[in-house]
Order: C-alpha cells, then sequence, then structure tokens
C-alpha cells in the first residue's frame, strides 16, 4: 500500500523513543494556579471573578470575548489572588487569573456527569463544544466551536483527524491513541453529528504503527470513521499538507479548510470533545510531553491547566545540570524558554530540555545559493529570493514571492548550510506585510 504524504518536506532526527512507550501519568495540581486569559487565537477572554472570590473546579473563571474568542475554566477549587499581568511562554505579559488551590478539589455542579449522545440535538452539541473551552490542542489554538460550525457545513465532506504528531520527540497524541482511542472515537463521533454529510479520516504517520492499529479497533463498527496510514515525513500534520495527502485538495493562505470542504481537528481536541459532551467536562487538563537529552525521567503528563512549567519539570524528574535549552512545543516550531515559571495553557504541548543547542553549534555565514532550501519547502517557495527581499527591506516583493503563503515550520532553516534563520526572517517579513496591509 503506498502511502500518503505531501510533496518536499524533511526527515529530522525523531527523538520518540526516549517518551513513547511511557504511559500517560496523572499530574496534580500546584499551591497556585495561573489562567492567562488569551489561551487561543482572537480576542482574549474576560474575566468574570474578581479578587477574593471563592472558585470550584470547573468553574466558569473568563467568559468569551467575540466570536472568535474562547472562555477559561478553573482546573482547582482555590480562592482568587489577582487579576495580574503575568509572563507566557513566548515571553509576553498577559492578563492571568491567580488562584490559591484550598486542595479541596470541590466540583462546579454537574462537572463530570455523563451524558448519552443520542439525547443531545446538534444545537446542544454546538453550544457545549463552544461553552466548553475548547481550542485547537495540536496548533494555534482556534476555537473549536467555530471551526466545526462553518457556514457551509452541508458541503463538508470530509473530516481529517490529525494524528501525526510529525513534530520531532513529542509523543503525548501518540499515547493519548493507545491508551484513550475509543474516546477520541466517541468525541469524533460528536463532531460528525454537526456536519451531517462528512465522513471522517483520522491521519497517523507510519512511525506509530500501534496507534494505527489501535484506532483501526477502535473505528470498526463505524463506516463513517476510516484510517488514513501516512508517510512519516515533516511537517506532515501541517493542516495544508494534511489536507493535500489525505484528499489531494490544494489550499492557501487566503483560503479556509472549509473553502475546500474539509475541517480539520487534532485527536487530543477530540477527546476533550469527547469530555466535554460525554462528563459535561470544561477544557481543564492536557497531557503533554516532558522530554529531551535533558530531562533525567522523560513521561508523558496528564496536567491541569495552570500549573507552572518548572513544575511540571519537577514532576518529571527534574532537568540535568548540563541543559543549555528548554523549548515549549516542538523542537521545529516551538519556542525557546527564558523562564520556566510560566503557566501551561491550552497550547502547551510539552517542555524538550537539550543538552547542546544545534542552532548555535555554527555562526550563521553567507547564502552560497545552494538551492537546498527550495528542495523542502513544501509550500513550493524559494527561501534565498523571500530572505534577500527581507534583508533589503522590500516587503512588496516579499508578498509578491508568495512570503505570505510560508507556514514557519522551519524546514529551510533545518536543511541551510549557512545556518541561516531563515525562518524567523520570514516571521519578520509577515509581520511587516501584515502593518502594511493593515496601513493601505
Amino acid at each position: 500500500m503506498k502511502l500518503k504524504s505531501f510533496k518536499k518536506g524533511i526527515h529530522p532526527y525523531e527523538g520518540k523513543a526516549l517518551s513513547k512507550d511511557l504511559p500517560i501519568q496523572i499530574m496534580n495540581a500546584s499551591a497556585t494556579m495561573v489562567f492567562p486569559l488569551s489561551q487561543h487565537i482572537g480576542a482574549p477572554a474576560k474575566a468574570v471573578v474578581a479578587k477574593g472570590d471563592r472558585v470550584l473546579k470547573g468553574q466558569l473563571i473568563a467568559e468569551a470575548d467575540g466570536f472568535i474568542s474562547s472562555p477559561v475554566y478553573s482546573s482547582v477549587s482555590g480562592t482568587v489572588k489577582s487579576i495580574e499581568k503575568r509572563i507566557v511562554a513566548n515571553g509576553i505579559k498577559v492578563d492571568c487569573i491567580v488562584i490559591e488551590n484550598d486542595n479541596e478539589n470541590e466540583a462546579a455542579e454537574g462537572f463530570g456527569e455523563n451524558r448519552n449522545l443520542e439525547d443531545l440535538t446538534d444545537k446542544d452539541i454546538a453550544d457545549i463544544i463552544t461553552k466548553a473551552g475548547i481550542v485547537g490542542l495540536g496548533g494555534a489554538g482556534f476555537p473549536t466551536g467555530v471551526k466545526l460550525m462553518p457556514k457551509n457545513a452541508q458541503d463538508i465532506d470530509t473530516l481529517i483527524i490529525n494524528g501525526s504528531e510529525c513534530e520531532p520527540y513529542l509523543t503525548s497524541d501518540y499515547r493519548l491513541m493507545l491508551e484513550r482511542g475509543a474516546e477520541i472515537v466517541k468525541g469524533i463521533e460528536a463532531a460528525l453529528r454537526l456536519l451531517p454529510n462528512a465522513k471522517a479520516v483520522i491521519g497517523i504517520e507510519n512511525n506509530k504503527p500501534d496507534a494505527i492499529k489501535a484506532m483501526e479497533e477502535n473505528t470498526a463498527s463505524n463506516d463513517k470513521i476510516s484510517v488514513c496510514p501516512l508517510k512519516t515525513k515533516y511537517p506532515q500534520g501541517g493542516e495544508r499538507q494534511l489536507i493535500f495527502a489525505v484528499t489531494g485538495r490544494k489550499i492557501n493562505s487566503k483560503m479556509l479548510p472549509a473553502d475546500k470542504n474539509t475541517v480539520v481537528v487534532n485527536t487530543a481536541t477530540c477527546y476533550a470533545i469527547y469530555e466535554a459532551v460525554y462528563k459535561n467536562m470544561p477544557l481543564i487538563h492536557k497531557v503533554v510531553t516532558i522530554t529531551g537529552e535533558g530531562v533525567h525521567t522523560p513521561c508523558n503528563l496528564d496536567v491541569p491547566l495552570g500549573v507552572s512549567h518548572r513544575e511540571m519539570l519537577e514532576a518529571a524528574g527534574g532537568a540535568k545540570e548540563n541543559v543549555v535549552k528548554f523549548i515549549s512545543g516542538g523542537p521545529m516550531m516551538g519556542m525557546a524558554m527564558s523562564s520556566l515559571d510560566v503557566p501551561v495553557v491550552k497550547t502547551s504541548s510539552s517542555i524538550l530540555a537539550f543538552t547542546e543547542d544545534d542552532v548555535a553549534v555554527l555562526p550563521e555565514s553567507a547564502c552560497i545559493h545552494c538551492g537546498k532550501c527550495m528542495t523542502v519547502c513544501p509550500q513550493q517557495l524559494v527561501p534565498q529570493m523571500l530572505v534577500k527581499a527581507v534583508k533589503s527591506n522590500d516587503f512588496e516583493k516579499f508578498d509578491a514571492l508568495g512570503g505570505m503563503e510560508c507556514i514557519e515550520c522551519g524546514c529551510c532553516s533545518f536543511i541551510c548550510p549557512a545556518k541561516i534563520p531563515l525562518t524567523q526572517r520570514f516571521k519578520y517579513g509577515k509581520a511587516k506585510v501584515r502593518e502594511m496591509n493593515a496601513e493601505a
């Protein structure tokens, strides 16, 4: 059987062996929990609690403040200590609700109660997913309720479930598929209720044969859900690459997947949908990977949102003394962390601890026009021309060359023998084009 894939891409060191065989462990909440109001694309949530208020586990503490927004819930019971600016993983200060955990674990009324999918209307399901604060857990955090209710819902024929987890080192989605595959399928079944003419396809890279087998077994009785083995290649889990691999359809930066009659959600997002719809549980926890050569005991942890990255690392036995870099997220698209004292949020996926900094091994040198960047770009761009436009501050040319189609996957930076930070410069170029367009 020929595996489906996309054109170009790269094959970085996987690093998954460190944690892939380690079952999910449950981590307890910490004494002080921090909940940023912005944990998603769109408008930050608006606090509905004040200093001194007592809150319960699963209680709404910030409501969505716009169509593209998402509410925030407390993962503990306790008292609101303050609402103040705190630094998050990307180094920016944002408004956060700080809660002192009383360790009583008292839950809000109805939290965790069982529900039957058959007893719910389609509108009930849509409202539950939206009000539960579920966002894309495998990417930038787009509100899932909005994604599953496109204007052309009747035209959507394919719901793609992203089980690729193509970023090196990350194994949390893999463990979810192995350990909670039946629940993921129930979440998919709930999502399909909102897309009446769609069938679901679970895309999984072939470096995860156990996950492919597990999900095939869990979907065997449902003819509307199938598993699609994919070629292991980065960035197979990128939305545009995944859509092309599964359906052969192409989208660009000016389009949404719905424009090609598809919707894409992550496996972890489907598990969150299961908990919201069947268990009356809003999004208050997620599974993350703590790994890297600099971690004493790599693991996959189910953590309550609001704990700090430092406490999460300590739960994994802490870091070795010779760690030179911590990354939040994967090594290709994640962010280097200047501090571990930042909260775990909906879009957190991992802590990676490295004892060597590959990026700093060699200084940047001049482009030798070897063309390697062009041979790996999954968007078929010419990075050496794009970076020349950025360096000359010619952002109109950058745009004309297709710079806005860059998905910031890092393939070009990875392959560049001159060690030019191409992806970072393209991020800057895209930001300048947005500024230019806004002014116009």
